[in-house]
């Protein structure tokens, strides 16, 4: 155990940690104070909470200028909980019900997750807590096997069987109340959401209403009949694995290939250890290139080097009883190529790879790469210039469970169809974390949007107006059963929690329709930049939006950064139907805002709260419309708090006067908008 840390942390980590605490069972988080290594003075700056600082410059102002407005949103907002959603979470209540609070509570878990992060993996159990408690889920206290002592073969697979014991009984204590045929219906079915999961069903059919009725049961089950905490403990147990120095003590003791005959069928190459034991199939594998062809259970692999190629099943589960599966690769240029639901991903148990060394390729089929339903999925890689090429529900998704891709170091490449890149959907939390390198982010180009029935009804792929969705980089959404019957409005599913943070970096970020902190029906979606020169490019709600109950928060710490979007509407801290978003620009930075083709910055509309504030520089701005507008009995506000700005709107010939953005200017929209530039 690490010598316990006090007296140097930020007021906000403690805020943080007292939040966990006064959650029953939070174990992990009990002892976080003794997990986390004491932060560089470099880095120290990142501890502070935008939100925090810029309290007493904003909101009073926000709050008092938009007055009765403000206070009667908020008293409207008293009922969300009334609104027939099943599994509402509480971080997601308390931000409808008090934004500013609520979007401060949330980046300052963002905040706690990027220092624990930073940390290395010594922090991964605590990493799992912080997240797992965003959901109202806490892990039950475990004693960790002790790590070896020496390196002798008996110390290391000592430590290796008790740690996958040890998980085993955790997750066999997780499922304990489920019968044989519930634990086959929630495996079976969590490849039917993974499939057919939708954001809003407006069409009931038989067909549409008895997988409405199934996802509500799958839901049901989670939430009752799984014991979260024993689940989350199986992770963490697991997650002491990615150790570095045991990994190395590992390296160094096997050295001596097996014969062929000893090698299990599928893999080829060198191996140095085929161990049975109940748990599954222990092997290390050699320094050399092998290839592993995974389609039955395996409990653990080490492979200790070389480039390496994995097939199937990797770090996943193959049918419900056999629940937990780990991968681990200390070196060379690897590829991953995963079944569905087949890589890194937890279905009733949990699924951990960790890749540490080499610029390695993940071939992502859906549901996978970090992905949970059920369960909790960890893709953990420590350096490299990576590749993740993903389908749907893929990077750091979840349904039902937690999905974690964890990046600490490359220029590294992610790309995904939807529903991915920090995508949490019903009883979800999913997450991306990348520490540092100069990365590409693109999301959306396979999906449709409805949006083209009425903006491009003839149009097709390509067409400037031709739109498809994302619904990720940091993006949490429910599934909406919209209709006037009452009685299947109670099926909806709340939304979850979708997480994007980049801490260093020059980054590009390029994504369609719902996305980049983005929240949909009770769910919520943060994305987080902590440094760099940035290019941010979204659509259709991006850039802190959010729809229907949602809440979306965008926040970009540092840098000279660009912004752009393909439009038609609503970008830059918007928000629409009842709900609550935020967009800020923090820092000195020359920011670029060509919003041409999107209306935005500071919007809201029908009983929402929608806020952009850049920080201070000298910015360039940029857009038809918007600027703290609001209509429907919303409030919305633009604050620009520092430098000389320049405005081109489009046309200028439209916009009076009096409500025409400029410097020093301050003036009122009718309906509760607020245009501030000091």
């Amino acid at each position: 155990m690490l010598e316990t840390y006090t007296m140097t942390r930020p007021l906000m980590l403690l805020s943080s940690l007292l939040l966990f605490l006064s959650l029953p069972g939070c174990s992990a988080v009990q002892s976080l104070f003794a997990s986390i290594a004491p932060p560089s003075a470099a880095n120290s700056h990142k501890q502070q909470s935008v939100l925090d600082q810029l309290t007493p410059t904003v909101r009073k102002d926000f709050e008092q200028l938009a007055g009765l407005h403000h206070s009667d949103l908020l008293a409207a907002h008293e009922t969300v909980e009334k609104v027939p959603a099943q599994f509402k979470r509480r971080l997601i209540v308390e931000a409808l019900k008090q934004p500013w609070g609520g979007l401060t509570n949330l980046e300052r878990q963002g905040l706690l997750l990027a220092e624990l992060a930073a940390g290395g993996s010594i922090n991964l159990p605590a990493l799992l807590d912080v997240l797992e408690a965003g959901m109202d889920r806490t892990s039950t206290f475990y004693k960790p096997v002790p790590l070896p002592t020496n390196s002798s073969h008996e110390e290391l697979q000592a430590f290796l069987v008790g740690s996958l014991e040890q998980a085993s009984l955790h997750r066999d204590n997780a499922l304990k109340n489920l019968t044989e045929a519930e634990r086959h219906f929630l495996f079976l079915h969590a490849r039917s959401m993974v499939e057919h999961f939708l954001p809003q069903v407006s069409s009931l059919s038989d067909r549409t209403g008895a997988r409405i009725k199934a996802d509500l049961r799958f839901a049901e089950l989670l939430e009752g009949q799984v014991d979260y905490a024993s689940l989350i403990a199986a992770a963490q147990v697991l997650a002491r694995l990615a150790n570095e120095r045991w990994l190395q003590q590992v390296a160094a003791a096997w050295t001596n290939p097996l014969p062929a005959s000893a090698v299990p069928p599928g893999v080829t190459g060198d191996v140095l250890l085929v161990q049975e034991t109940s748990y599954g199939l222990i092997i290390i594998g050699g320094p050399g290139p092998n290839t592993y062809e995974l389609d039955k259970y395996i409990g653990l692999i080490i492979d200790v080097g070389g480039n390496d190629l994995y097939r199937g099943m990797i770090a996943s589960s193959v049918n419900e009883e056999q629940g937990n599966a780990v991968v681990i690769d200390l070196n060379g240029d690897d590829t991953y190529a995963g079944a569905p639901l087949g890589l890194a991903t937890g279905r009733l148990g949990v699924g951990l790879l960790i890749d540490h060394d080499g610029d390695d390729v993940y071939q992502l089929g859906m549901g996978s790469g970090g992905a949970g339903f059920g369960g909790l999925g960890i893709l953990f890689d420590t350096n490299g210039d990576d590749v993740y090429m993903g389908n749907r529900l893929t990077q750091g998704a979840a349904l039902g469970g937690l999905g974690l891709l964890l990046d600490a170091a490359g220029n590294d490449r992610y790309t995904s169809h939807g529903f991915a890149i920090g995508f949490g959907g019903p009883l979800g939390v999913g997450a991306v974390i990348d520490i540092s390198g100069d990365d590409h982010y693109q999301c959306g180009d396979t999906y449709p949007s409805a949006y083209n029935a009425q903006d491009a009804p003839s149009g097709k792929p390509g067409d400037p107006l031709y739109q498809f969705d994302c619904f990720g980089l940091g993006a949490g959404s429910g599934q909406r059963i919209l209709t006037k019957n009452i009685e299947w409005q109670t099926h909806s599913l709340a939304g979850g929690w979708g997480i994007l943070l980049d801490i260093e970096g020059r980054d590009h970020y390029e994504s369609a329709n719902f996305s980049q902190g983005q929240g949909y029906f009770f769910g919520a979606g943060m994305k987080l930049d902590l440094d760099g020169d940035d290019e941010h490019h979204a659509a259709r709600y991006g850039h802190g939006a959010s729809a229907h109950y949602g809440v979306g928060l965008f926040i970009d710490r540092q840098g000279d950064d660009h912004y752009g979007s393909s439009g038609p509407f609503y970008n830059g801290g918007v928000a629409w139907d009842s709900s609550v978003s935020l967009m800020i620009d923090a820092g000195n930075g020359r920011d670029t805002y060509d919003f041409d083709h999107s209306t935005g910055l500071g919007r809201a509309d029908y009983a929402s709260w929608g806020l952009f504030i850049d920080d201070g520089g000298t910015d360039r701005y940029q857009a038809p419309s918007g600027f703290g507008d609001s209509s429907e009995k919303s409030v919305a506000g633009f604050f620009d708090l520092d430098g000389k700005d320049t405005y081109r709107l489009l046309p200028d010939v439209l916009i009076p006067d009096n409500v025409r953005p400029g410097n020093g200017k301050l003036f009122f929209h009718p309906q509760g908008g607020i245009f501030v530039d000091r």
